[in-house]
């Protein structure tokens, strides 16, 4: 099954487009986003994937994250976790710094950013996509959206790529302004069973812009790695 991890200052309805291609497939808010509890790094995210987990007995877990999501996974993976059979990165990287203006932005005028980092989520956002992104974030609250950036800024596993002994899949849209297409080929090219995907035509939340691609290539992946009869849903 796919345990769908979303990315800053959003919740599990970011993969509404996945959920009902992958039945059986689950996409909980973490901590701190419309939900209860609270998170501020990647490592404490990652507890409560784990936790997750063990409390809803699942098994046989891929874990498929959109950018900060995307670390959450890579961080689970390296610790071995014997549930996780395998991860799929959308718009991620094994280092994600943020830039200094978006950090400033969210923490001294959150209402003027939160529509600009909108902006930048997107290859050619229509004013309904802006709408939402901006709105999941003001839903999420401008504390935890800038600790969500501020986990992001401070992740870097690079040098432990060689540890992940699971598959790896790193979707990236071609035109992702926040974690360009290089951040996909770095994975792949340093986890030992890793490969890249570049979506054309899709931004930083590749999984919205290009659903149909994006879906088939993780369907692919998982028949291919783990040799599963994946037939998408209609």
């Amino acid at each position: 099954m796919i345990l769908f991890i979303h990315g800053s200052g959003f919740t599990g309805d970011v993969f509404w487009q996945q959920l009902p291609a992958f039945p059986g497939s689950i996409a909980p808010n973490l901590p701190g986003h419309a939900s209860h509890g609270t998170a501020t790094t990647v490592s404490e995210f990652a507890d409560f994937i784990e936790r997750f987990i063990k409390e809803h007995k699942l098994h046989e877990v891929t874990l498929c994250g959109n950018s900060l999501g995307g670390a959450i996974a890579l961080e689970v993976a390296l610790r071995q976790n014997p549930v996780v059979r395998s991860i799929v990165l959308l718009g991620s990287g094994a280092r994600l710094r943020v830039a200094p203006q978006i950090l400033n932005g969210l923490r001294n005028d959150f209402e003027r950013a939160a529509p600009e980092v909108a902006e930048l989520l997107y290859a050619k956002p229509t004013e309904e996509q802006l709408a939402y992104a901006t709105d999941c974030m003001r839903r999420v609250g401008a504390g935890q959206t800038l600790a969500d950036y501020e986990a992001c800024n401070a992740f870097d596993v690079m040098e432990r790529l060689g540890e992940i002994t699971v598959p790896l899949l790193a979707i990236t849209g071609e035109q992702d302004r926040m974690t360009p297409p290089k951040y996909a080929d770095f994975l792949a090219a340093r986890v030992p069973d890793g490969q890249a995907r570049i979506v054309p035509g899709a931004g930083h939340l590749v999984m919205m812009e290009r659903p149909v691609e994006t879906n088939e290539a993780i369907a692919q992946f998982l028949k291919r790695r783990h040799k599963l009869g994946v037939t998408l849903a209609n």
